[in-house]
């Protein structure tokens, strides 16, 4: 099988480890940085262009970063486009890459999450802190990742501060109710299919409240609940995402979402858990893109 892993960074760790993996199950295996393509779209065939050739796949598993989300979910769709399965479709990339969709979502799907507030105006920030039940609170960029864009804002005079700051530079942010319980810990839960395969448990460094890894965070083995192992299941399936990184905290009324990755990182998770991630990944996309020819062949 021709597998293209759609990423800028070809000696990242995630990366190679896919590359290793797919290899190593005896499949053809490319690395395509998708800034690097382009695509013809018309009604006869939608190809993409890649160093001087039109590329033929059968599958692609997308390693796109966020700075990149806009071509990078076209990229994925084009390829849909033209009958190529793909590990996370574009649709489900969209949704967790837009915090404030996704977070839409999990609220239909009646999964718990954080109380979280959205507004346009800062006319109304004392209301809009309320929502959170006041200070302290989590303030969070839309357009963050990795831990970045995420403020503690302990009283409501820094609230305040914060909230004026990022309207006054048009930036979209969301607040969310801290969960003091939680202790700067989070649980990263990694869903391939309708399984959590591998879990850990995240702690802030001193003085940070963020358990991102790329924050400075440490990890360790947990064991988790049940409840908590359906609640990462539900919350991928929710957004669409074959594989995700589901992020979890206790609270006293239960586990809660944070996020919902679709490039969760497996440098973190691997050496935690000590399970082949990566090769997980390809079993998976091997068992389901047969079946997917077969529903697109008998939709033809």
């Amino acid at each position: 099988m021709k597998i293209g892993i759609l990423s800028r960074g070809p000696k990242l760790y995630s990366t190679k480890r896919l590359v290793e993996a797919a290899k190593a199950r005896g499949h053809d295996v490319q690395v395509i940085d998708p800034l690097k393509c382009f695509m013809n779209i018309n009604s006869v065939d939608n190809e993409i262009h890649y160093q001087e050739k039109i590329l033929k796949l059968d599958a692609v598993i997308s390693r796109i970063g966020a700075s990149v989300s806009f071509y990078g979910t076209a990229m994925v769709r084009q390829f849909e486009m033209s009958g190529v399965y793909a590990l996370n479709g574009s649709l489900a990339i969209n949704r967790s890459r837009d915090k404030l969709r996704a977070h839409q979502i999990l609220s239909r799907k009646k999964l718990g999450m954080p109380v979280t507030g959205f507004a346009h105006s800062t006319s109304n920030i004392d209301e809009l802190i309320n929502v959170a039940g006041g200070a302290p609170l989590v303030i969070k960029l839309l357009e963050g990742a990795q831990g970045k864009g995420v403020i503690l804002a302990e009283t409501k005079k820094a609230a305040e501060s914060v909230i004026e700051a990022f309207r006054g530079l048009e930036a979209h942010f969301l607040i969310q109710e801290f969960i003091e319980e939680a202790g700067g810990a989070d649980i990263r839960c990694f869903v391939i299919g309708e399984k959590v395969v591998a879990t850990m448990m995240r702690k802030a460094t001193d003085g940070d409240f963020r358990s991102n890894l790329h924050s400075g965070g440490i990890a360790e083995k947990i064991k988790i609940t049940p409840e908590e192992r359906k609640t990462a299941i539900a919350a991928a399936k929710a957004i669409g995402l074959d594989v995700a990184g589901v992020d979890l905290i206790r609270s006293n009324r239960g586990p809660l979402v944070l996020e919902v990755n679709s490039s969760p990182g497996l440098e973190g998770i691997e050496r935690t858990s000590g399970k082949d991630i990566a090769t997980l990944m390809i079993e998976h996309m091997e068992k389901n893109i047969i079946p997917s020819k077969k529903s697109r062949a008998n939709k033809g």
